[in-house]
C-alpha cells in the first residue's frame, strides 16, 4: 500500500503533540516491561541507561501549573524549575513521573540538591555527583566513576547485566540521533530561514518524546529532506530581518514565549544554543575510545552549563554558532533565581559585545504569562537597535 506523503505543517504538528502522545506510548512500554528511568538534565549518561534495557525519560518541568504546591515546600525564591519540577512529582500531575521506576537527578546546583532530597520522601531517587569543575583530573575521575558507580545501580535496581557490547551499541546509536539532530536544527544556517525557528524548536523539543530511536532518526532525516527539496524549488532573497541566538537556561513550555516575541516583533530565531537543542547534542560520544567509561564521561562533563566552573565549552559552542548561523544578535535568557546562569550573563555580554562584536540582551523571566508585554518591549528595543 503506498504511503501517503504528509505535508509539512502536519509533521511539524505531530512533533508538537509527541509530548502528549508519549504518555500512552510509556504506559504501553511499562506493560510490556520496559523500566523507566525520569530524569531532569542532559548530564544523565543515556547511553548507560539504554545499554541497561531501559527508557530515559525527561520529566514535566517548564510549567508553572504545580509551582504553587511546590512552594508549600520550598522557598518561594527559587528557580521556577525546580519548583516546577518538584511540583510536578508531588502532586503526580506529570504522567512521566509517575511511570519512571526511578528519578535520576543530578548535583548541577544547590537548589536541585537540596529539592532532591524532599523529593526522595515519596519516589525512588537516585543522585548522581556532578563535579564542580570540568577541567582538572581529579574531576574527570569524579564523573567517570560516578558513571560507573550509576551503570552498578542499574545493574542491582534493575535486575540485568550491563555489557561493554551493549553500551557501544547504545554510544552508536546516541550519536546516530545527535547527527540527525544537529543536521536538522542547522537548517537555521540558511538565509532565508527555509522553516521558521519555533518550528524548528518544536521538532527539537518533541523529539525527547519520541522513544523509538531508529524510527526518530529516520523521522528527522526525511522530514529534512523534505524541507529542503521544497526550498529548493523556491525563489531566494535573503531576510532582512535580524537573526538572532537564545542562550541561557533551558527552554521550552511557558518560557517559549521568548521565541514567539522575537518573531512576533519583527525578528528571526536562527539557534539556540540552551541545552533543549544544541548544548548536549554538538559534541558526539567517541567510538573508538577503548574505555566507554572515560568516552562517555568525556563527552557528557564538556557540556557547557553554566552549573560548572570554568565554562569553557559554553564560549567555543556560541564563538561557533554565531559564526555558523551567521548571527546578528544574541538573546541571554535567564530564569530568575538561576543563579549559575545569571552570574555568568557577564561573562557572556562581554564575549558576545568584544569579541564578536553582536549586540546582547540579557532577559530574566519566570513561567508565569506576567511579563509577556514586557518581554514585547525589550525584544522590540533590541531587534530595533540591530535594524540600526
Amino acid at each position: 500500500m503506498m504511503q501517503v506523503k504528509k505535508e509539512l505543517p502536519e509533521i511539524f504538528d505531530e512533533f508538537g503533540e509527541m509530548r502528549q502522545k508519549g504518555f500512552l506510548a510509556v504506559k504501553e512500554l511499562k506493560e510490556q516491561g520496559t523500566p523507566v528511568v525520569g530524569v531532569y538534565c542532559t548530564f544523565m549518561p543515556e547511553e548507560i541507561t539504554m545499554a541497561a534495557g531501559a527508557l530515559q525519560i525527561s520529566l514535566c518541568s517548564t510549567s508553572d501549573e504545580t509551582i504553587a504546591d511546590a512552594e508549600e515546600d520550598l522557598p518561594r525564591n527559587l528557580c521556577p524549575l525546580i519548583k516546577s519540577s518538584y511540583g510536578f512529582g508531588k502532586t503526580d500531575k506529570c504522567p512521566y513521573f509517575y511511570f519512571s521506576d526511578i528519578i535520576v537527578g543530578e548535583a548541577t546546583c544547590d537548589g536541585k540538591k537540596k529539592m532532591y532530597e524532599y523529593m526522595a520522601d515519596f519516589k525512588n531517587l537516585y543522585l548522581m555527583h556532578l563535579p564542580n569543575m570540568r577541567n582538572s583530573p581529579e574531576s574527570f575521575a569524579l564523573w567517570k566513576a560516578e558513571i560507573i558507580r550509576y551503570k552498578e545501580m542499574l545493574e542491582s535496581y534493575l535486575e540485568v547485566e550491563i555489557t561493554e557490547e551493549a553500551i557501544r551499541e547504545a554510544i552508536k546509536l546516541k550519536n546516530q540521533e545527535r547527527i540527525a539532530r544537529k543536521s536538522f536544527y542547522g537548517l537555521g544556517k540558511l538565509n532565508p530561514l527555509p522553516i521558521s525557528g519555533s518550528e524548528i524548536f518544536k521538532v527539537m523539543y518533541g523529539a525527547n518524546y519520541s522513544f523509538d530511536k531508529p524510527a526518530l532518526i529516520q523521522n528527522l532525516t526525511e522530514t529534512r529532506e523534505q524541507i529542503l527539496a521544497d526550498y529548493e524549488q523556491q525563489e531566494k532573497t535573503p531576510s532582512a530581518k535580524p537573526r538572532i541566538l537564545i542562550t541561557g537556561s533551558p527552554i521550552g513550555g511557558a518560557t517559549e514565549k521568548v521565541i514567539h516575541a522575537i518573531e512576533e516583533n519583527g525578528g528571526e530565531v536562527v539557534a539556540f544554543e540552551n541545552c533543549t537543542v544544541a548544548k548536549p547534542i554538538e559534541r558526539l560520544v567517541d567510538e573508538n575510545e577503548s574505555d566507554v567509561y572515560e568516552a562517555i564521561a568525556a563527552k557528557y562533563l564538556d557540556i557547557g552549563c553554566a552549573c560548572l566552573s570554568d565554562n569553557q565549552p559554553r564560549i567555543d559552542l556560541l564563538n561557533k554558532m554565531i559564526d555558523d548561523y551567521q548571527v546578528d544578535g544574541v538573546l541571554d535568557m535567564v530564569l530568575q533565581f538561576c543563579t549559575p546562569f545569571s552570574v555568568e550573563s557577564r561573562k557572556i555580554k562581554q564575549f558576545c559585545q568584544k569579541e564578536k562584536q553582536v549586540p546582547y540582551l540579557y532577559l530574566e523571566t519566570d513561567y508565569s504569562n506576567a511579563d509577556v508585554e514586557q518581554i514585547n518591549t525589550r525584544i522590540t528595543a533590541f531587534i530595533e537597535l540591530m535594524k540600526g
